[in-house]
């Protein structure tokens, strides 16, 4: 059996192992011009620039700083249209020229695209660019306060910029300033062939990652960088790496894998004395699964890591790391979202050693003995009388060089994914997420980019227990009218504001449309949203800590029939009139607010009859918007009730008064003494009665009647027909082909009118 069709095997073992649920439905779909029009989504891009990859977002100063093609911007957080500022920062031309001779696209790729941008102290900023594959970085002046307009570079005190930005445009990096000390994951060369973790900037000595190691780092693609404190000692603090690479420890045969990554290194690291000298001495890295459990072992992995969101709880010490996570499958696309804890990801890193032994050289757990210090651990008091890295024993170090990997994994939490879409036409690209106090606790909101410029808001529910969270796919946002892939993404708690950025320009919207959820109060609960809450006469959003008597929210249950039963228009039905010809067709529209109920019809001949479900056949046919009555029938006339049943939870929208009226009737021309075709609505003018009078032929001797009625409804009969003849002829000399056409004709009032209008 061949090496691709093993590979075909494995992957729809596991697709079928694991089922995938289906896609899930937003409750709310909004389109980009809604979301302009009614909804407060904001646009700001710059004429011949690009590309806004690098967004941080200033709550103290108001701003929101971004990096785009030979652009440095500040915008303000309240309107980004409002108050802006921009930094022109291109490339040199002497740059931009060496970079055309080595073969590069001077209008699209030799150009300064700023992909680093940090906080480096209360008045400037940290900014890195690929400077036309010459990485450059530069100190930016923003000012202290948010009414300060300072916002400067001197692009004569720039600085190297390898080892903090990659050369090429389409290479990612990664990076956190903590301190005055940068900690980057990015390429160092040309060619994007040597990939570090590097520390640069600060008093101490750069270090890096072990070079042209596949053990340490395999072609690497770096997604976050973050700082984690480990105790109350700062010499115990971490900086932890996200990123994908080619496993090592993959199968024989399967080709290339892609594995997702955590991977840490202590703050204090100094490098080793006579060994890895300027090297980390304490890198270790653990695989990140993301899969859906399959009964018989075989799961559906995520193994594309795309994004990671560290969400700070009270403890800095345990945040929440979100990730977002694709599949690499051609067989299977899908994408997912798992949730992972401090104490699950420090375990995998206290666990054992993966080790490559035996005739195949299979990796295994390590069983032999672990030098001490343990590899892994910083220097401090906490854990040994070790001042420094320096002073670790060689066996230490030669043990940390041969053993970087662990051999357990690190598993989400509750052991699968929190939100995944499976056959769905995007791919998740970026995450933020906001942990918002409702009435009933505290709950996480996800905001999830796609590569089709739309945002997913998920709310994550406790559904028997606070361990075991439902998602909930709230809304679908179309951000972008061009589709672009959202590249960046940032909210303000305080503001209640998203940012997005694309390749073609900045999005600003809120966080919540409360009103767009519907009038009424049970719309309102069923949406679920921790924004959100009932105030007694519309949905608005929630204010911890207010009293207010008529307030009602429950995120976790969303139960109208207890929130709601105060509320004066429950039970109240619109209503509408709707008339049908006997033989065509009718269309009963009946469209929910939310695309996750499910809508069911209901009939009654009249008020008092008891109603009974519509049922579907040929010719009663279910649409998206509504039923369709292929060929009305006079028994189809009464009342129709449109219910929609949503999370256990019924609800009238609407009730429809069906007439059924015959041709004659519409035409208004039923013959007298027919009781059954005037019973309908006697002495009543149908909207469209004129309208089927030019349509429908008339019987003979019929226009007669229609100057009739027209005179008595004060309108002027047609005139006669009268031609005139040709020039010079008089006026009351009738033409001769009239007259040959009257004489084999006879009478027109005989014969009744030639065309089908009575006029």
């Amino acid at each position: 059996m061949s090496r691709t069709m093993i590979l075909l095997l494995l992957l729809l073992r596991g697709l079928t192992a694991g089922h995938p649920p289906p896609a899930a439905t937003p409750r709310l779909k909004l389109t980009f011009p809604e979301l302009r029009a009614r909804h407060g989504l904001r646009l700001f891009s710059l004429e011949r620039s690009c590309c806004y990859e690098a967004l941080l977002l200033d709550e103290e100063r108001g701003r929101l700083f971004a990096g785009a093609q030979n652009h440095l911007l500040s915008l303000a957080l309240d309107d980004i249209n409002q108050r802006n500022r921009k930094i022109y920062w291109p490339a040199p031309v002497e740059w931009r020229e060496e970079c055309n001779w080595a073969g590069k696209d001077i209008t699209t790729e030799c150009m300064n695209f700023v992909k680093i941008l940090h906080p480096y102290n209360r008045t400037h900023l940290y900014a890195c660019g690929t400077g036309a594959f010459h990485p450059v970085c530069a100190f930016v002046e923003a000012g202290q306060h948010a009414e300060e307009p300072i916002f400067k570079l001197d692009p004569r005190h720039t600085e190297d910029g390898k080892g903090k930005s990659p050369y090429d445009p389409r290479h990612t990096a990664a990076s956190v300033l903590v301190g005055e000390e940068l900690y980057s994951g990015v390429a160092t060369d040309l060619m994007g062939r040597d990939f570090t973790i590097f520390r640069s900037l600060g008093r101490r000595p750069s270090i890096r990652t072990e070079q042209h190691d596949s053990r340490w780092l395999n072609e690497p693609k770096f997604v976050a960088v973050f700082w984690v404190p480990e105790s109350e000692d700062p010499d115990d603090d971490k900086i932890y790496f996200f990123f994908r690479e080619t496993a090592v420890e993959r199968q024989q045969g399967l080709g290339k894998t892609s594995f997702a990554r955590i991977g840490q290194i202590c703050r204090n690291d100094m490098g080793g004395q006579r060994s890895l000298v300027n090297k980390w001495t304490t890198f270790l890295k653990a695989r990140l699964v993301c899969a859906v459990p399959g009964p018989d072992g075989a799961d559906t992995h995520f193994n594309e890591l795309r994004d990671v969101f560290l969400l700070q709880t009270r403890d800095k010490r345990n945040p929440l790391v979100y990730a977002i996570f694709s599949t690499s499958s051609s067989v299977f696309q899908g994408s997912a979202v798992c949730v992972y804890t401090m104490a699950d990801i420090r375990r995998a890193f206290l666990g054992p050693f993966a080790h490559k032994e035996g005739p195949n050289y299979q990796w295994v757990s390590y069983q032999g003995r672990v030098p001490y210090p343990r590899p892994g651990m910083c220097p401090s008091k906490t854990f040994g009388t070790f001042g420094s890295t320096k002073d670790f024993p060689d066996e230490v170090i030669q043990f940390a060089r041969h053993h970087p990997l662990m051999y357990n994994p690190v598993l989400p939490h509750g052991q699968r994914p929190l939100f995944l879409q499976a056959a769905v036409p995007y791919t998740f690209t970026r995450i933020a997420v906001d942990r918002v106090t409702a009435a009933d606790g505290h709950y996480d909101v996800l905001f999830i980019g796609t590569d089709v410029g739309t945002v997913l808001k998920v709310v994550s529910v406790p559904k028997e227990s606070w361990h075991h969270m439902e998602p909930l796919l709230l809304e679908e946002l179309q951000v972008f009218q061009d589709a672009s892939p959202i590249t960046s993404l940032q909210l303000s708690s305080k503001r209640h504001q998203l940012y997005a950025g694309s390749t073609t320009a900045l999005a600003q919207l809120p966080l919540h449309r409360c009103g767009a959820y519907g009038k009424a109060c049970a719309e309102c609960c069923l949406a679920r949203d921790p924004y959100c809450a009932w105030d007694g006469t519309t949905c608005t959003r929630y204010v911890p800590n207010t009293k207010r008597r008529f307030r009602r929210q429950d995120v976790r249950n969303g139960d109208p029939n207890v929130l709601c039963s105060e509320d004066p228009r429950r039970g109240s039905v619109p209503q509408k009139q709707l008339y049908g010809v006997e033989g065509s067709t009718a269309f009963l529209e009946c469209v929910p607010k939310s695309l996750q109920a499910r809508v069911l019809w209901t009939y009654q001949r009249t008020l008092d009859d008891p109603q009974r479900e519509v049922q579907m056949d040929e010719r009663v046919v279910r649409m998206e918007r509504g039923v369709l009555l292929r060929s009305v029938q006079r028994a189809d006339a009464g009342l129709y009730l449109c219910h929609a049943t949503e999370h256990g939870f019924t609800q009238p929208l609407l009730r429809l008064s069906l007439e059924v009226i015959s041709a004659w009737q519409a035409a208004g021309m039923a013959p007298a003494g027919d009781p059954q075709l005037t019973a309908g609505a006697p002495g009543r003018k149908v909207w469209y009665q004129d309208f089927l009078q030019l349509v429908e032929r008339p019987p003979l001797g019929a226009t007669d009647k229609v100057c009739q009625r027209l005179r008595s409804r004060g309108r002027p009969p047609p005139p006669p027909r009268t031609h005139a003849g040709p020039p010079g002829r008089g006026q009351g000399e009738e033409p001769r082909k009239a007259r040959r056409r009257r004489t084999h004709e006879g009478p027109r009032a005989e014969r009744g009118p030639r065309s089908a209008s009575p006029w």
